[in-house]
């Protein structure tokens, strides 16, 4: 098991548990649909990364290779993305915000990347 990982995903889905609960609830009177809609995207692949971060965490002594690259790109990709989709869907409250749209697509590269590592790794090793 590697601790960090799982550590990792677990917070992941908690914080996107919350932040869920928050779009549903709290946000729709003060957001338009459509940006709940984009709010809950982040929410989404933030599970996804999540989810596969807690996995991969708990079966990570049957890995023989390490998971440092996987596990940054994966972190940063999820700040990157959903952190960004976040903050750009609240910008009809802070308009400030909408320009931080152009940073979700290197979070979205920074996921695909950290998981084409791990699958090249996986089919290489022995």
């Amino acid at each position: 098991m590697s601790k960090k990982l799982v550590f990792t995903g677990s917070l992941f889905i908690l914080i996107g548990i919350v932040l869920g609960a928050m779009a549903a609830h709290a946000m729709e009177k003060a957001i338009s649909s459509e940006l709940i809609e984009t709010f809950e995207k982040g929410v989404k692949y933030q599970f996804y990364v999540g989810l596969g971060l807690l996995t991969v965490g708990l079966n990570a002594k049957q890995i023989p290779f390490s998971l440092r690259s996987f596990y940054l790109f994966n972190l940063f990709g999820v700040i990157l993305f959903s952190g960004c989709i976040y903050l750009y869907s609240i910008h009809e409250i802070v308009p400030n915000f909408k320009s931080v749209v152009l940073i979700v697509p290197f979070g979205g590269m920074s996921m695909i990347i950290g998981w084409t590592i791990f699958v090249v790794k996986v089919f290489r090793s022995k």
